[in-house]
């Protein structure tokens, strides 16, 4: 692994690579249907108001819409034609009223500066256009179930496909290109020192909000408005709870903290999280348990590079828990038969890391929720991961009553715990460390900064 030497500022500086992204979606298109011709069309999300309210619903562009135009406005119409990999974007027309209270939108000569497009019209010429471009021999549209406006017709068309667009883009987006690389790592600059933010804060906050406040706050300080996905802000054994979002609790008398938090920076996602003591001192239980979790990061970074099995990258995460779980007494037995077992799952959920780019839990890694094998069951990647992939390694440990209780009494599993010594540990809650890498054909590069090493943790909490 090696460190993030990325220009982000330069690079980001030019537009976003919307016609690139066009024509990879066509060549995975073709690769399924050879003569594949025709336009692609795409919807942005449209402007909606609450249901009870003339407040807005909040704006998310959709993301298949954003990776083939770049442009995070509502709503927004593409139309590209793949024989002569034309571009237009459709963009509202200017509406006095709206203008006297959001002021002017943006104008169709600003728009094509701005974005990577061929051309720009209104949006009132967009049903004339697909007529014009329907009426030729065996033409053919594009676009995905369910994201056609009722007012919009397609009926010169011979052919309309529903399906292969939305597979072609979820699958392209799997390999990130220089300038998607570069958002994803401004996103993790800044949700780094946000993590940081919270880090001299927690010692004298009384409450999760607090710490949840601290990071969004700093988050928009440098330009990031929008968090990738709810923070969690999980203290004593509420981090044994993987997607807890209460973050309202009182933090007296707790040992750890675990912030899962990540900004969004147009629309691409950091997703980090720490696991840290709350006074700035570890118990030795806590200490104990994370570096065991660091321990599961750092073996599993050091394994990625391109073409690694993602599943046996998770099954090495295992391994390295079913050690130090053994080493500390809490597991009883031998290794190989604890994982044959799958006992290590009561301690470790979930999968190790998911694909992350527009989403947090990004497209193209084929999981299977109904796998019987529990190991694999929650795991978001089920592929090697090729160089270009960023991806989430996240591996914790959880001492979650309502998990483990069960394997307490399943002769299957409990031959190989040791529950007197499970007892000591209930208070830990969980440890999960959380970086984004960016697979290489040799390695991986680590696109988050974040603080971890358990002494600088201490140091900085301590002097806060």
């Amino acid at each position: 692994m090696s460190k993030a030497n990325i220009d982000v500022e330069r690079i980001l500086a030019g537009k976003y690579p919307a016609k690139a992204h066009a024509k990879r979606v066509v060549e995975y298109i073709r690769s399924k249907i050879p003569d594949a011709t025709g336009v692609l069309y795409l919807e942005g999300r449209s402007d909606k108001l609450l249901e009870d309210s003339d407040e807005p619903v909040p704006f998310r562009q959709r993301r298949a819409f954003m990776y083939l135009t770049g442009v995070d406005e509502a709503d927004c119409f593409l139309i590209y034609d793949i024989a002569t990999a034309h571009s237009t974007l459709f963009i509202p027309p200017i509406d006095p009223d709206s203008v006297i209270w959001s002021g002017l939108p943006l104008t169709t000569e600003e728009a094509l500066a701005k974005y990577d497009v061929d051309a720009v019209l209104p949006s009132t010429e967009l049903n004339p256009t697909l007529a014009k471009l329907g009426n030729g021999p065996a033409s053919t549209v594009f676009a995905i179930a369910d994201r056609v406006s009722d007012e919009v017709t397609f009926l010169e068309f011979t052919n309309k496909d529903f399906t292969i667009l939305g597979e072609a883009i979820d699958e392209c987006r799997v390999i990130k290109d220089e300038y998607e690389i570069a958002l994803i790592k401004k996103a993790n600059e800044i949700s780094g020192v946000a993590h940081k933010t919270v880090l001299e804060r927690v010692k004298n906050a009384k409450n999760e909000y607090e710490l949840e406040g601290a990071f969004v706050g700093t988050s928009i300080s440098l330009g990031a408005k929008k968090q990738a996905y709810p923070s969690i802000v999980a203290s004593g054994r509420a981090a044994a709870t993987l997607h807890y979002v209460h973050n309202n609790k009182d933090l007296a008398g707790k040992d750890l903290l675990l912030l899962d938090a990540g900004a969004e920076w147009s629309c691409y996602a950091a997703d980090i999280t720490r696991t840290f003591p709350i006074s700035g001192k570890f118990t030795e239980q806590s200490r104990a348990i994370y570096e065991i979790v660091l321990q599961m990061q750092n073996d599993c970074i050091a394994s990625l590079k391109e073409g690694v099995s993602w599943e046996e990258v998770h099954l090495l995460a295992h391994k390295v828990a079913i050690d130090g779980l053994l080493s500390l007494g809490i597991l009883k037995g031998n290794r190989e038969e604890i994982l044959k077992a799958r006992t290590s799952t009561a301690f470790l959920p979930h999968g190790l890391g998911h694909y992350l780019g527009l989403d947090t839990h990004d497209t193209g890694g084929h999981p299977n929720y109904s796998d019987p094998d529990p190991i694999f069951r929650y795991l978001r990647v089920r592929m090697n991961l090729p160089a270009g992939s960023v991806i989430t390694v996240e591996p914790g440990i959880y001492f979650c009553e309502y998990i483990i209780r069960p394997y307490l009494k399943d002769p299957k599993h409990s031959q190989y715990i040791d529950e007197k010594v499970l007892d000591k540990y209930w208070d830990v809650g969980g440890v999960r460390i959380e970086d984004n890498l960016l697979i290489t054909q040799t390695g991986s590069i680590n696109l988050t900064d974040a603080i971890k090493d358990p002494d600088e943790l201490e140091k900085i909490i301590s002097s806060s």
